[in-house]
């Protein structure tokens, strides 16, 4: 099926492979970035979705500054909460499906076990609050796809920082008590354009498998790389020097439960597209 598809936040890395994966499929794509469209300003949103008509609108932008936002918790509520209520409003009016991207952040991370669809959220942070404002604005008939520790070729993640750390470093130290799943753009924009063109509704985990530690995780790119894992060291968040403003999530972990009981596959074990970004990342 081919669909009409609005991306917001396309100038991000899963806006943008979101798109390049959405026009591989012959989709007749507008990708547009906060140059072009603020979703804050409700009405540029209702005059470009009710001139472009299209059969579903994919919500990709928000502000992940985690830090920043504890900082600035009007702008982080305006632009993750607020603003997807102008999506919904005009998605509805135009008659489009409306999927809004979503964070492991609206979990505070004190749950033994991974969390899945129909857990409680109970925010920590004025990011994740934002992030719950933004599902709940979305309202019942849209998708709401939670994701975790995003990373992709386009844009700033963990794999690119650590590719330039080695370059610089002998020694990396991470912490080892937040865990949660690694979560890539190539793969999350497959299931994604799923979500959207099928116009499939309710909260949706999506990750690539695979729980590991930001140490463990650090370790895998560094050996990814070809480097020496063992010149990455643990330590524990309360070690950090500074401390970070806004609380971690020490359990980021998101079954994919709602997925797996629709009968769909499960993203791949992250090892697998992690070797494929850091490949593209060193060919450059």
């Amino acid at each position: 099926m081919v669909v009409r598809i609005l991306i917001t936040g396309a100038d991000g890395q899963l806006g943008h492979d979101l798109a390049a994966h959405c026009t591989a499929h012959g989709d007749e794509v507008v990708a547009v970035g906060r140059g072009r469209l603020d979703i804050c300003d409700r009405s540029m949103v209702h005059a470009a979705i009710s001139s472009l008509r299209p059969d579903t609108v994919v919500n990709c932008a928000a502000w992940t500054a985690v830090d920043a936002c504890e900082s600035d918790p009007e702008r982080a509520m305006a632009t993750n909460g607020l603003a997807v209520r102008w999506l919904r409003e005009a998605s509805t009016a135009a008659g489009a499906h409306l999927v809004t991207v979503s964070t492991d952040y609206v979990f505070d991370g004190t749950k033994a076990d991974p969390y899945h669809e129909w857990d409680n959220p109970a925010p920590a942070s004025v990011y994740g609050a934002s992030k719950l404002a933004g599902e709940r604005e979305a309202g019942d008939d849209a998708a709401v796809v939670r994701t975790s520790w995003v990373c992709g070729a386009h844009g700033a993640n963990m794999v690119a920082t650590v590719l330039r750390l080695i370059g610089e470093r002998d020694q990396l130290s991470f912490v080892d008590d937040q865990r949660g799943h690694p979560t890539f753009t190539a793969d999350l924009a497959v299931a994604l354009r799923e979500v959207a063109v099928e116009r499939m509704s309710g909260t949706w985990h999506l990750t690539n498998q695979g729980a590991v530690s930001w140490f463990g995780f650090v370790r895998d790119i560094v050996a990814a790389a070809g480097r020496d894992p063992g010149m990455v060291h643990p330590i524990a968040t309360a070690d950090l020097n500074p401390p970070r403003p806004a609380p971690r999530p020490a359990n980021s972990v998101l079954d994919n439960r709602a997925w797996r009981l629709a009968g769909r596959a499960p993203l791949r074990h992250y090892l697998d597209p992690l070797g494929e970004l850091v490949a593209e990342l060193t060919q450059r």
